[in-house]
């Protein structure tokens, strides 16, 4: 009977459907491990599947490297000019900056590592490939005659497809310039720490990223001057697998250690008190 009949109501959702944002998920690019962005950013953007470290920017690196609070900013106000007249430069230069959002293709930085003055540069892949031009080499040799000033350490992270083209001659000058910068460090005695991610190629691999006192490597990095396509047309022979990786070039004498993202800061503060025979700041622990 209609008394018995029960009236069916549509039913109302207990909760309102959350919307989970686009960006909030990450693809590792070695392994296409997909994991929350977040986890990514917690784990210095190193792969919790692969152990695959991927690129990150300057200002990663800064506060990686750096005592929280310790570092001011060097040499903000210097730019990119188009010396040559280069086609489409300045609207490259434009674009990188809207891209970017730093000045050039390095950050310089004063401030401690461990409770220890150093001078820090970065080059930043995500401002034109970390190509190095003019601004890149005179900043690097700006922060090169400081520590030649104040005997502060000085250290310097290389991601870099190598010079910058549009700047012509002019960039491949920047070689020569910072290697005798780096050049009376040595002289001096002031420790120089190179460490090499990925890319470190061209004119960068070629000067000033191999010639630190200590040469460190993230696991994974490609290292080389040219690649392996230019390399075998040149020379006529096959090249070994994982030739211009940084394991490879470890096994053959051309890097001193590889070291884990985790693990940057831990191994340059070992390796600058070992070369400064300065002992280790209180609670400071090493590698």
């Amino acid at each position: 009977m209609v008394w018995f009949r029960k009236e069916r109501k549509p039913r109302q959702p207990r909760r309102e459907k959350l919307e989970i944002p686009a960006d909030a998920w990450e693809k590792c690019e070695a392994c296409g491990h997909t994991d929350l962005r977040e986890k990514f950013v917690r784990n210095l953007n190193v792969c919790p599947q692969c152990d695959y470290h991927r690129s990150v920017r300057a200002s990663d690196y800064v506060n990686i490297l750096m005592d929280d609070g310790s570092w001011e900013e060097l040499d903000v106000d210097l730019r990119s000019v188009d010396p040559l007249a280069f086609p489409d430069y300045p609207a490259r230069l434009k674009k990188a900056l809207a891209k970017a959002g730093d000045g050039d293709a390095i950050v310089t930085v004063g401030g401690t590592l461990g409770e220890m003055p150093i001078n820090l540069g970065v080059l930043d892949f995500a401002f034109m490939g970390g190509s190095m031009g003019s601004v890149v080499g005179e900043k690097i040799a700006r922060l090169g005659q400081r520590s030649l000033e104040r005997k502060y350490p000085l250290v310097l992270v290389s991601a870099s497809g190598g010079a910058r083209m549009q700047e012509g001659i002019l960039s491949l000058v920047q070689m020569a310039k910072t290697s005798a910068l780096l050049a009376q460090l040595a002289e001096r005695r002031i420790p120089y720490v190179s460490i090499l991610t990925n890319p470190t190629m061209g004119g960068v691999s070629a000067s000033f990223a191999m010639l630190g006192d200590a040469i460190i490597a993230e696991p994974g990095a490609v290292i080389g001057f040219a690649g392996p396509r230019v390399i075998k047309q040149t020379i006529g022979q096959d090249l070994p697998e994982g030739f211009q990786t940084a394991e490879f070039l470890l096994d053959h004498g051309m890097l001193d250690v590889v070291a884990h993202r985790r693990d940057l800061k831990s191994t340059v503060g070992q390796l600058l008190r070992h070369m400064s025979g300065q002992p280790a700041a209180a609670g400071w622990t090493s590698a």
